[in-house]
């Protein structure tokens, strides 16, 4: 397969624009796909973040295998790394959230009270491209205020949004400044955190399919009616299975590539998670 490749002097100017407004934040909250915690953890922004009050949040729960997702958080906690789960475009997961970030600057929170300041708790609003951030936002705000969309890059610059007692700070997607890991990469792309157009988005959709056959296989089978014989045969079976099929009996195997992606992305295919417990180690996202 193609080394997956992204270019970090396009993350720079993001990750020194963070760097110098952590200042003015009490607190970090990172968000990280519950389908690949370890794989969306980027190790440098919790390096910017140093001393600061972090709190890391596994976004879109309701896409990731349930059991997977709580095995992760109780490694989390074992680890004295706070965790949450949630669906940020749930508006139930609101109080979830808000109790969260209530407990994670309480001592701060304090401390203002003692003095009698009611200035607002600043909380940086981190991670990678495509985890939910600015939806986050939004939940909390209970109002569009950030910018959302469903592919990687659609925030292009700080936005500060009061949220009740709250300033949160939607931030740019930031990868990590290497992708020595070429499978967190792969995951990342299967997940829409790195831009489709500098993939080779077929090979991609084929590492799904296999990923998928080894894992979770009965998902293929409820939604295309099989999950047996090669990723490339499989592929065909989903072009059979929707129609995509070219004249002379040929089949439409780029229809078929962006229709596997796509099923995955929305929930299609079930719920699902890539990594396993020992990748959060292997990430840094958790010591041991």
């Amino acid at each position: 397969m193609k080394q997956i490749q992204w270019y970090p002097g396009h993350m720079a100017k993001a990750m020194r624009m963070m760097e110098e407004n952590l200042k003015l934040c009490d607190a970090v909250a990172a968000v990280l796909d519950a389908r690949c915690p370890a794989a969306s953890f980027n190790a440098r922004l919790r390096a910017l973040a140093g001393v600061k009050p972090q709190l890391f949040i596994l976004n879109k729960a309701d896409l990731a295998d349930p059991v997977s997702t709580e095995a992760h958080l109780s490694l989390l906690a074992e680890g004295g790394v706070r965790a949450i789960k949630l669906t940020a475009s749930a508006p139930s997961s609101a109080r979830i959230l808000r109790d969260a970030l209530e407990e994670l600057v309480s001592e701060k929170a304090a401390r203002l009270r003692e003095r009698g300041s009611k200035k607002p708790l600043r909380v940086m609003i981190a991670g990678i491209p495509n985890t939910g951030k600015s939806t986050l936002i939004n939940l909390l705000a209970g109002a569009k205020k950030a910018t959302t969309g469903d592919k990687a890059g659609v925030t292009r610059g700080k936005q500060w949004v009061k949220c009740g007692s709250f300033e949160l700070m939607d931030t740019p997607g930031t990868m990590p400044p290497a992708c020595e890991n070429q499978t967190f990469a792969q995951r990342l792309a299967f997940v829409g955190s790195i831009n489709d157009d500098i993939l080779a988005i077929d090979e991609i959709a084929l590492a799904l399919l296999e990923f998928m056959q080894s894992r979770y296989p009965m998902s293929l089978k409820e939604r295309y009616g099989t999950c047996e014989g090669t990723p490339l045969e499989l592929l065909g079976a989903v072009c059979l299975k929707r129609g995509f099929v070219l004249k002379g009996g040929e089949f439409d195997y780029e229809r078929g590539v962006r229709a596997v992606i796509d099923d995955l992305r929305k929930g299609k295919l079930g719920r699902v998670c890539f990594d396993g417990g020992d990748d959060l180690k292997l990430s840094g996202l958790i010591s041991g």
